[in-house]
């Protein structure tokens, strides 16, 4: 199956200040996520991010919101962001099979939504690289679940050249810039 960019829209999922700190490699996790970002950008491809419950864990942290073309954000109080109906319908609206996501914690909200992602009919594109969790066996154990499951796992250098498809385009240098 290949993923092209027009049927694709992505998920940020929960990258939030209050559990950042905790996570296993935040900081190879915000580096990966905001190259994600950027590149998602350039090929135009649609972004949602999610907050879980910002009185408690606090809001989307600045190195991902200045990544954002668009910095608005879905507050949320599930787990997965196919039980918020608005998110939902966000998703729907955007007419996008595939959904590439990021975010925390792997084996939390991101599991249980690329398993509802599936169930509501869209292909999860579980970025492995811009996804984590405070316990890096946790991580492994949804990864492997959510591909069990029949999400598709990848990288953030492989979905970004996967979407541009084409060398020697001005989209193609800008991601190839950003990667290196």
């Amino acid at each position: 199956m290949r993923i092209l960019k027009e049927h694709s829209a992505g998920l940020i999922i929960d990258i939030q200040e209050k559990l950042f700190p905790h996570i296993h490699e935040h900081d190879r996790l915000v580096k990966n996520t905001s190259i994600l970002i950027e590149g998602l950008n350039v090929l135009g491809v649609p972004l949602l991010v999610t907050e879980q419950y910002t009185k408690g864990l606090g809001f989307t942290i600045p190195e991902i919101k200045n990544a954002l073309d668009k910095p608005e954000t879905h507050e949320k109080t599930v787990f997965s962001c196919c039980d918020d109906p608005e998110i939902l319908l966000e998703l729907n609206n955007l007419d996008r099979k595939n959904v590439i996501v990021a975010g925390i914690e792997a084996h939390v909200c991101v599991l249980q939504t690329a398993v509802d992602l599936l169930e509501n009919g869209f292909i999860p594109v579980v970025v492995e690289d811009c996804v984590s969790s405070r316990n890096p066996a946790d991580k492994a154990v949804a990864l492997r679940r959510m591909r069990q499951e029949g999400a598709v796992i990848t990288t953030y250098e492989s979905i970004l050249f996967e979407l541009a498809r084409v060398s020697g385009t001005d989209q193609f240098k800008t991601i190839s810039r950003l990667v290196k």
